[in-house]
């Protein structure tokens, strides 16, 4: 009964993503643009989104919803996993179509977590940390990016944040770090602290490492995740504004809604933005 409830799940997901749901036609200055000049945006998943899954169920959803890039939170692979148990999990992931390419968001509160975070995105082969190191770590986050060519992106979490409400918070401290430092802009969080996501992509330029993509209810700190296109974020003003500034990077879902059975909101929502993105490039 339960597995034939989760196929019946992951075959409606998959039927989602296909829906047309009211996606705009391309604007004039889009028409403009010729195809090649726009950067690929690669779609991806941060695993956070399956918290409530495991590692084998959480490759499977991401390979049916045709992802190919996955960032992993703790709960699909431990901070405390040995070198060998993180190349395992990198091979998963390769042999059902997927880059491993990230882990986050990490918490880095000591230089032994600091030194933890990258011996284990190294040994997954993991090219981008997103994170949150506290101020008087930086310095030591920027060793270690010299060190391993291992980027890091600085996540914002909004109102409440003490120490990265905002993406400019970020480029703040950042200013005079490696490039390779930079932000992971979280849309949701960003428009509760009632910024517009597209002007502070715009404002993070080459040092935007990562994108987490949610729809919220309100710019503000009552806002709460919701299906991509049904709540007040303007999707193709932060496609847009990512091809403006050329973006090479990853956009990650984070669908932090209905943890338990989150797969029919997170197969509209990449239904949504995947239809944004083709009318924005038709």
């Amino acid at each position: 009964m339960q597995q034939s409830r989760r196929n019946f799940l992951l075959a409606g997901a998959c039927a989602a993503v296909a829906l047309p749901l009211g996606i705009p036609q391309a604007s004039a200055q889009d028409q403009q643009k010729p195809k090649d000049s726009f950067p690929p945006l690669e779609l991806g998943l941060a695993s956070y989104t399956l918290r409530e899954f495991n590692r084998a169920d959480c490759i499977a959803m991401a390979k049916r919803l045709k992802l190919k890039k996955m960032c992993f939170k703790s709960m699909h692979l431990e901070m405390n996993s040995t070198d060998e148990q993180c190349r395992q999990a990198a091979d998963e992931c390769q042999k059902s179509g997927l880059d491993l390419y990230a882990c986050g968001v990490c918490y880095m509160n000591s230089p032994e977590e600091v030194q933890n975070t990258f011996r284990y995105a190294k040994a997954a082969g993991m090219r981008l940390i997103i994170g949150v190191p506290k101020h008087e770590l930086l310095s030591l986050v920027d060793e270690k990016v010299k060190e391993t060519g291992i980027g890091v992106a600085i996540h914002n979490h909004g109102p409440g944040d003490r120490l990265y409400p905002s993406p400019a918070s970020v480029l703040e401290k950042i200013a005079d770090l490696d490039k390779r430092i930079g932000v992971c802009n979280d849309v949701g969080h960003t428009i509760r602290l009632g910024i517009d996501p597209a002007e502070s992509i715009i404002e993070c330029g080459e040092r935007l490492l990562d994108v987490h993509l949610k729809d919220e209810t309100a710019a503000n700190v009552q806002g709460n995740t919701l299906v991509c296109g049904h709540g007040i974020i303007d999707f193709p003003s932060i496609i847009r504004a990512l091809i403006n500034i050329n973006y090479q990077g990853v956009v990650g879902f984070e669908y932090e809604a209905e943890a338990k059975d989150p797969l029919p909101g997170l197969a509209e929502s990449i239904g949504h933005v995947r239809g944004v993105i083709s009318a924005i490039k038709s």
